[in-house]
Parts: C-alpha cells; structure tokens; sequence
C-alpha cells in the first residue's frame, strides 16, 4: 500500500470529480498511460476496494490524478465526491491494468481513440502520451456524449487541439443533435471516419472505452473492415456498486459441491475449501491471505493467476482472450473450482 495526499479535487460536467494526488511515499511506481489506480477504505473491519482510471498522463509535467464518475448508491464513489477533501490521506495501491499505451520515439503511427461519457479518462491520458511522447503519431478521437454541457474534458481537449493542429482532430458525437445521422455512433458512421482518416502508410492502433454494447459496436465494426483483433484494445468501465437487474442475473450453477483446492501465492501454499456459491476470492479473503484484487468483477486484470492442475469456471470475463482461458489463465475474483485437488497460481 502507499499513501497519496489529495492535493486538490476538481469538479466536473456529467457528476464527475478529479482528485488529484501527491505521493507522500516519494516513491510510487510510474504508470503507464491508460492504467488504472485502485483506492482502499476501512471501515471498521471491512476493506473496500474501487479502481479509477488515471486521467493524468506519465509523459506530462503533471500531477498523479485520477477522474471519478458519481454512482447514485456508489458507496466509495459518492464519499469521494461528497466528503474527500484536500489535505486527506488515502491508501493506494499500485498502478495495474492491461489497457495502456507506451510511446516509441520515430513510430508513425494513428491512434484511433474511440469513448463514450465517462469513457474518455483513460484515453485522456493516452491522447496526451501520444502527443507528447511521439513526434509523428496522430491521434483521432471519437468521443460520445449526451450534450456539449455534460463533456468531461471538453475545454482542455480544445485547447490540446489548438496545441497539436496537425496531430489531433476530434470527432464530437451529441445525441442531442438534431442531426440523426450524427447524434450517435454507429456503423456506417464509424466506417466512414475510419476510411477517413486510415493512414496510407504507418500502423494504425485501436483503443476503445465506454459501455459494453459500445465497445462491441467498435470492436465488431472493425473486424468487419479486417482490422486485426490485436490493434483493437478495450477498457470496460463498470461500476461495482450498480445494483445487477434480476432478468441479467445468471442462473444458479447445477453444481453445488464444494471443492478442495490448494492455492498458491507468494510461495505460500493454502489449502482451502471453496463452496459453489463462492468465489476462490472470496474464500482466500476469509482467510486473510491478502490476495490483489480490485473489482471483484471480471472486468480488470488484478487479481489473474493460473490454473495448473484441474479446471475452474468463471462467472464473467472481459479480460482474458479465449486462448488465455484455454490455458488455464483466470480471474479468481469470479473463479469457481470445478474439480477437487484444482491448484491455482495467483500471478
């Protein structure tokens, strides 16, 4: 854990808040652009942990920041736009997170940079990396919103526009626009903006944030115009705290055994009984084996580890690839054994 001073909250459109931190450690690892940050309270003997994508960029003269979207029953979200104030001390962890962008000095490149809402603050970061860690790359941003009032960021992008003339051009998407055509992203929409702007010559690199059905719309879009799958990368943003709706809820599994396992981490080995309707997390946190997680989940990378002898299923996954799965790889923040003797690696 380290701990970070708030230095100075800004708030801002579409019920979103800044926090912006100073490392009182000195020493707090550099992030990579596009990763994300994960807050830890106690509250009485309860730890609760959320994760928020830096907002800040690690190739700007610019403090650690992080931006937070307000969930109406979001427990730590609404703390942190209600009662964190300057001069308060929280604890962190480590930057994590598979969604990033590193720049190459010489690369020429088209960053195609595609958000929706909230979506946008890890792209922030990326945007300004590109820009200022490369000299050739442009970036194109597609950025969705409901109304010009409710964009976050919408003055300082403009004013890294008026910087990068030549280096950066932003698409705006208002869905209050009388223009149908153009009030939301879609398919012709979007196939017409990368035509547009695809490069003659250099490499072209894809980064999608937003809601789940938003991203799949990039994501599909662009296979469709043979994009390769590996220039496409995605960031889901999900609030834990959102209440699941009955009709989403999966049905409850057929098996209902209970599994010995033995989990392994830190070149410890724990032996642990997990009960269907639990988690491997879940369990090792009754443990107190304190194991890296952060959503809880399936939507980020902090908590993947490896199955290495028998198998477990997954209640939800939007981080690993299927060939990933197929060799054992797992969140175990949504792992459930499937088999007795089922070993996992935390990584």
């Amino acid at each position: 854990m380290y701990k970070f001073e708030i230095s100075n909250v800004i708030y801002q459109p579409n019920d979103t808040v800044t926090l912006i931190f100073k490392d009182l450690s000195g020493h707090y690892p550099k992030p990579k652009a596009g990763q994300f940050l994960t807050v830890s309270f106690t509250f009485g003997e309860r730890e609760v942990r959320r994760s928020y994508s830096f907002s800040s960029s690690p190739d700007v003269d610019e403090p650690l920041a992080v931006t937070v979207k307000r969930v109406d029953n979001g427990e730590i979200s609404r703390f942190l736009h209600h009662q964190i104030k300057i001069g308060d001390i929280i604890d962190v962890l480590e930057p994590q997170g598979l969604f990033y962008y590193e720049p190459q000095r010489g690369r020429k490149c088209t960053l195609f940079l595609f958000a929706a809402g909230v979506g946008i603050t890890p792209l922030y970061s990326i945007l300004k990396t590109a820009l200022m860690g490369e000299d050739k790359t442009r970036v194109m941003l597609i950025y969705s919103n409901r109304t010009v009032e409710s964009t976050v960021f919408r003055e300082e992008l403009l004013e890294w526009q008026k910087k990068y003339p030549d280096r950066l051009e932003i698409e705006w998407i208002f869905s209050s626009s009388k223009n149908l055509l153009h009030a939301r992203l879609n398919r012709e929409y979007l196939i017409r903006i990368v035509r547009e702007q695809m490069p003659s010559d250099g490499e072209a690199l894809f980064f999608t944030c937003g809601p789940v059905f938003y991203m799949d719309l990039v994501r599909f879009t662009l296979l469709g115009m043979g994009i390769p799958d590996s220039c496409i990368t995605k960031e889901t943003f999900y609030f834990p705290e959102e209440e699941e709706d009955d009709d989403e809820r999966e049905e409850e599994p057929v098996d209902m055994t209970s599994y010995d396992i033995k989990l392994r981490f830190q070149g410890i080995e724990y032996e642990l009984t997990v009960p269907y309707n639990k988690t491997v997390l879940d369990v090792g946190l009754e443990h107190k084996i304190k194991l890296p997680y952060s959503c809880k989940s399936g939507m980020c990378s902090t908590c993947i580890s490896q199955c290495t002898t028998g198998r477990v299923r997954m209640d939800y996954n939007e981080v690993l690839t299927d060939r990933e799965v197929e060799n054992g790889r797992c969140l175990i923040c949504v792992s459930h054994p499937l088999e007795e003797g089922t070993v996992i690696e935390v990584m």
